[in-house]
């Protein structure tokens, strides 16, 4: 029988976070299982998801399926993981916090002989989770729908996003095209509840908001 200074909350209160081995930590938070549900085998699972489907992509859906963990665990268990990987991001990613530190994440596109129009999703701390061209030599508005730019940005579970076109002329100047296609992506992306954070135009020269 397993003695109760060797019960993971115990264990790490006693010898430190490090002792425990990364299922004995899920357990740790996990707590308890139920009548038909060992606290031990659900953090196994829960493990063994992890490892299947990766960290990075886990969802709170993947966390309920799993036998023995209802709304409210799921609910500290993906609070917690969610946490850990916004930590974790920082270390890599920096934080959107500007229409500077925005134009950074495009300069591959400044100096492009052709129209790119790109696409940067971001996580719920404003932080860089993929960038996507969406077209590239033009930007009608017919030819930019919304849901070349959403499909992408639902797949990556962003919480808004971040438009952006080069313009080789040269020109800075805010167009009625540019104003329509800005318009068109925020209203589809207030349907979607993914916010259009700015659409920015840059040049070798410089950078415009179209917002």
């Amino acid at each position: 029988m397993q003695s109760k200074r060797d019960l993971p909350r115990e264990k790490l209160n006693a010898k430190g976070a490090e002792a425990l081995t990364d299922t004995e930590l899920l357990q740790a938070v996990i707590g308890s299982g139920g009548k038909d549900n060992d606290f031990k085998q659900i953090a196994q699972n829960l493990n063994d998801v992890i490892q299947k489907i990766g960290a990075e992509n886990l969802t709170i859906a993947d966390v309920k399926s799993i036998k023995g963990i209802g709304d409210a665990k799921a609910t500290v268990v993906f609070a917690a993981l969610e946490f850990w990987r916004r930590e974790f991001t920082k270390q890599t990613q920096p934080q959107i916090n500007s229409e500077k530190v925005a134009v950074e994440q495009f300069a591959f596109i400044k100096n492009k002989r052709k129209k790119h129009f790109v696409m940067l999703t971001l996580d719920g701390a404003r932080r860089p989770i993929n960038t996507h061209t969406i077209t590239i030599g033009t930007l009608a508005a017919s030819h930019v729908h919304p849901r070349e730019v959403f499909a992408p940005a639902v797949e990556d579970r962003a919480a808004s996003i971040i438009i952006a076109h080069n313009n080789p002329s040269g020109s800075l100047i805010i167009s009625d095209k540019d104003r329509e296609v800005t318009k068109r992506i925020r209203e589809a992306g207030e349907l979607l509840g993914i916010t259009l954070d700015d659409h920015i135009i840059i040049s070798g020269d410089g950078y415009a908001s179209a917002m």
